[in-house]
């Protein structure tokens, strides 16, 4: 995650609300960082999540007791010093076909792949890590245990960004993706990422996605392969989704002002310049855009969230912050709730 932000702005808030009371877990694979630990604190006193830290016990109890936090209320597994529950083993090796038991549990006394097993178990409803991680750790340890999701072939990855309303004191969710993974992905991958990001949107917010593939150009103004490709990955999701509202290619500002897509397109277009997820062409297009509108809109940039896995899974930079951590792991309840309400 990058930037700040708090419980308090009332679109968190109003998520954090909806956690209350329904025994959610979170597994924590970081379980001995200081960040993670006071993160498990609060949310285990606002009564937002189960926790479980993974990790040696006695260095998450040695880390806590320097940092004066109270581990009461929160679940400590040592996957290192305890043989894995055949049912993980037995998962592990139907998603690897080549795996064996005995590397199977050898892999799984690692703290990122026994969290994702836990998940893919339903022992967890959600996976949160990466502040001692790097992502393509995260992100191979997910794919190796959770799984990808149903028809995705693309693990991605995306921000939900809380711009301020100029008209209301309030925030206007967008959905941008890809901005930490993908550098250069292809039709196929683009149209993924598009499916996914329109699925996170719903997830987290409730609202229908409405989703723009962004290009220089606006339905042929402009002619390059970039275009092609980004108006050939527009038609693969109409035909994979055709219920979802899509467009493009899109300029940004055609698929986020109306009175500007009303100039550029005959009627609005599809989304009539109320987009809602925004698709970036490539990597630097998306992770450029994301800052730019973080810092000088003030937006606030909540993830990556991980996309295209078969249960939530979220990564963390490893610069994030308890607040951060602590909203992020929102967001990833969230999502698992509107997913796996039960």
């Amino acid at each position: 995650m990058t930037g700040s932000a708090t419980s308090s702005t009332p679109f968190i808030a109003a998520l954090a609300a909806s956690l209350e009371g329904r025994s959610r877990t979170v597994v924590f694979p970081e379980g001995d960082d200081p960040r993670m630990l006071a993160a498990a604190r609060a949310l285990v006193d606002a009564d937002r999540a189960r926790v479980v830290l993974l990790g040696s016990e006695q260095q998450i109890g040695a880390a806590a007791q320097t940092a004066e936090i109270s581990l009461d209320g929160m679940s400590l597994v040592d996957a290192a010093s305890q043989p894995a529950p055949d049912a993980y083993v037995d998962a592990y090796c139907r998603q690897r076909d080549r795996a064996k038991p005995a590397l199977a549990r050898r892999i799984l006394t690692k703290p990122l792949f026994f969290g994702g097993a836990m998940v893919a178990a339903g022992d967890a409803d959600a996976m949160v890590a990466g502040v001692a991680t790097p992502t393509a750790r995260v992100i191979e340890a997910s794919l190796m245990t959770v799984g990808p999701a149903e028809g995705i072939s693309t693990p991605s990855s995306a921000f939900l960004m809380l711009v301020p309303d100029r008209n209301q004191p309030s925030h206007r969710p967008l959905l941008f993706a890809d901005c930490a993974l993908n550098v250069a992905p292809d039709t196929s991958a683009l149209a993924d990422i598009a499916i996914a990001s329109a699925q996170t949107f719903e997830r987290i917010t409730g609202d229908a996605a409405r989703v723009a593939m962004l290009s220089f150009s606006t339905h042929g103004s402009g002619t390059d392969g970039s275009v092609d490709k980004v108006r050939d990955a527009a038609t693969l999701v109409r035909e994979r989704s055709p219920s979802l509202a899509i467009d493009g290619e899109l300029q940004a500002d055609a698929a986020i002002v109306p009175w500007i897509a009303d100039l550029k397109l005959d009627g609005g277009g599809t989304l009539s310049g109320e987009a809602n997820v925004l698709i970036f062409p490539d990597l630097a297009a998306g992770n450029i855009a994301y800052k730019l509108v973080q810092h000088l809109a003030g937006a606030m940039a909540l993830g990556p969230l991980l996309q295209g896995l078969a249960k939530p899974v979220s990564d963390l930079s490893r610069g994030a912050s308890v607040d951060e951590i602590v909203t992020t792991t929102i967001l990833t309840l969230a999502e698992s709730a509107a997913k796996h309400p039960n």
